[in-house]
């Protein structure tokens, strides 16, 4: 099919019905979004085969370290080549943990120890394994019981389950390919230069966690933390270790004037990874006088994308995104919201107990 482009709303206070709480790898060296280490499935589907280029494709300095920002777990949010305030905190947060000068400015020093000393790819051109194109995919209506009775809520389309892949944008893979470029089974285009990861095998996965981990291109093992900041001024989850070290960091979109962020000490309940979503409209301040309650099944496009990580305060949690080019961008519903590939990573990084602290 045509290159295409799509875009999703989505919501928070809810509750969730709990999917497997499988539980987070030991810690890891860093970068976070590495190769998974064993054991692993293979799995065809989510293979992406490198097709080797005469002549390599040069990208801006900005978005190369955009993706070098994303495999450290520094993450500007979509990989865009936008040199804004994501970008900006990203580089800081970066700095900070390097014990860099913290500015913001993406300088000399800031580029040899991100790009550790190395010239590393920045796109590639991939074939699309027949088994990722497949989908199902699925047109995502706007009202809550018409979103009840779809099987899924997965992509509405294969480019846009390639954007979530590549952590970037249906508009940008446009963008960097030739006008009149067609996605399906085994064709090719140019992505951001996201690792493959291997289908983990998890304890208790009944809901297929490994899968949607390298459906995303994120590592099951990842570094963890001892706990999280929330910094609404900032726009900002932090990730730290018991030595209180910044270890990992994301955009995030918090609060409204009709939600605010639950400012405070929590702690993290539990992780449902790829969970129900229970509708109630009596949560919600902007909600249809004729909406019922409802149940939706799980799925990336779902109101709080793959993954809800619940809090100590009833109805609020961290939890993914179907608009990720939103983040940062827009408000919430009074709950943490990511793109779900760094809602993805979080949730390998927390554990029942994991302190949060939400400031302003």
């Amino acid at each position: 099919m045509l290159l295409l482009t799509a875009l999703l709303c989505s919501a928070c206070n809810v509750s969730v019905t709990d999917a497997n709480d499988s539980a987070a790898a030991a810690n890891t060296a860093t970068p976070v979004n590495g190769t998974a280490a064993a054991p692993a499935a293979v799995n065809t589907a989510y293979d992406f085969q490198v097709v080797p280029e005469q002549t390599a494709w040069q990208a801006d300095r900005i978005f190369q370290a955009q993706v070098q920002l994303d495999r450290w777990g520094f993450s500007p949010g979509v990989l865009d080549g936008k040199d804004g305030m994501s970008f900006k905190a990203a580089v800081r947060g970066f700095q900070e943990a390097n014990k860099l000068p913290v500015t913001g400015d993406y300088d000399q020093k800031t580029a040899i120890a991100l790009l550790e000393g190395e010239a590393r790819p920045t796109t590639w051109l991939v074939r699309i394994p027949a088994d990722f194109a497949r989908g199902p995919f699925f047109t995502m209506p706007k009202d809550m019981s018409e979103k009840a009775s779809l099987p899924a809520l997965t992509y509405r389309n294969l480019l846009e389950k390639l954007a979530e892949r590549f952590h970037t944008t249906p508009e940008f893979l446009v963008s960097i390919n030739p006008p009149g470029t067609k996605v399906g089974a085994g064709t090719t285009i140019r992505v951001p230069a996201i690792e493959n990861q291997p289908v983990a095998q998890i304890e208790g996965d009944e809901r297929g966690w490994g899968e949607t981990l390298a459906s995303l291109g994120v590592a099951k093992d990842q570094p963890q933390a001892d706990h999280l900041v929330v910094d609404k001024s900032e726009g900002l989850l932090k990730v730290y270790d018991a030595d209180n070290r910044l270890i990992a960091q994301f955009p995030a979109t918090m609060g409204s004037e009709h939600d605010p962020l639950p400012l405070g000490e929590w702690t993290i309940k539990g992780v449902a990874r790829n969970p129900d979503y229970h509708y109630n409209p009596a949560l919600f301040w902007d909600a249809g006088a004729k909406d019922e309650k409802a149940v939706l099944k799980p799925g990336p496009n779902g109101p709080v994308g793959v993954v809800w990580i619940d809090l100590s305060k009833d109805h609020y949690g961290i939890h993914g995104t179907p608009e990720p080019q939103t983040i940062g961008r827009t408000e919430s519903h009074g709950c943490v919201r990511l793109t779900n590939w760094d809602a993805a990573r979080v949730a390998q990084m927390v554990k029942p107990g994991t302190r949060a602290k939400f400031q302003a």
